[in-house]
């Protein structure tokens, strides 16, 4: 080519240009999942991993890597190379953990980039049947006549149902006392064994104890009712305006992947949770799919981590 004009050579680079940025991916990708396998994030993210194999045909390979509460494999994730092939998969903790956690490892704003949102899981409102009240604002009636007298119980402090909880309290302008329990499971038997007789529970372990008459839902905790149920009212419906708390899982990049990898990525998600095969496994979840842009996940993201800074400062809630 050395004997071709300058000005052919350059037409012919910024030709190549485009056909040079569409080899991305070009070697397996990496996606963290900051948690043990079996878990929500750690499903849709083999689901959405799957998709991307086939979609491009290039191997996208689950790393788990569990510990603090997920900030672990984050800190890995956000510390990586920012070429588009090591990516993490968060939840709800990871809005949560600035304001518990004094050193993450990781600056949540400044080190990862928000990539898509991949679903969002309704909790469920529930009391146990000893508890008279039959709607939300007759529990919260109930609690007023009862400062400190009605508990409520969480897998753990600073977990997702402590927070749901603390909210509503909050919200509603009450104080029921928070009953931490060694996981989600221990906590939902405390409830339904009457330990306590107010939960904010995992929809698809506690709803079958719904239907049993174990215990009795009140509301759903999202902003939306869930397709599960939709009979039952969100809580913000029945009388606690603007509450809302979901567990959402999300895919991140660390910052300064370049956009146009960001945006494939994006696009690639968003088909993938249009799939038979994910609806069935978010309705296997009781989830509900939340596709939208990486405008929409970073708003998402700034909004949840200024709500939960707010409980958790209110709440005088401490990380472990």
């Amino acid at each position: 080519m050395k004997n071709l004009p300058l000005p052919f050579i350059a037409a012919l680079a910024v030709i190549a240009l485009p056909a040079f940025a569409q080899k991305y991916p070009s070697k397996p990708i990496r996606m963290i999942v900051p948690y043990t396998p079996g878990g929500p994030t750690d499903i849709l993210a083999r689901a959405v991993a799957q998709s991307m194999n086939e979609a491009w045909g290039q191997a996208v390979i689950i790393d788990n890597k569990p510990g603090a509460s997920g900030n672990l494999g984050t800190a890995i994730a956000a510390k990586s190379p920012a070429d588009g092939y090591t990516l993490a998969t968060v939840g709800i903790s990871y809005s949560v953990a600035p304001a518990l956690e004094a050193k993450l490892g990781y600056d949540p704003v400044k080190d990862l980039t928000p990539v898509a949102l991949f679903a969002s899981v309704n909790n469920l409102l529930v009391v146990h049947p000893s508890l008279p009240a039959k709607s939300v604002k007759e529990l919260i009636a109930f609690a007023k006549a009862r400062p400190n007298e009605v508990s409520f119980a969480s897998g753990g402090p600073g977990g997702a149902q402590h927070l749901a909880g603390e909210l509503f309290n909050s919200l509603a302008g009450i104080h029921m006392q928070h009953i931490p329990y060694k996981g989600s499971a221990p906590g939902l038997t405390a409830l339904i064994g009457g330990e306590v007789i107010v939960g904010f529970s995992d929809m698809l372990i506690t709803l079958p104890h719904v239907k049993s008459g174990k215990l009795r839902a009140l509301a759903v905790t999202g902003a939306t009712r869930s397709g599960l149920i939709p009979e039952l009212p969100t809580v913000s419906e029945a009388g606690v305006k603007g509450y809302a708390v979901t567990a959402w899982f999300g895919l991140l990049a660390p910052s300064g992947t370049p956009a146009e990898i960001i945006n494939q990525l994006n696009a690639e998600t968003v088909r993938s949770l249009k799939t038979p095969q994910m609806k069935e496994r978010l309705a296997a979840l009781g989830a509900d799919a939340a596709a939208g842009s990486t405008e929409q996940f970073a708003t998402f993201l700034r909004s949840e981590m200024a709500k939960w800074a707010q409980v958790v400062k209110s709440a005088g809630i401490r990380g472990e």
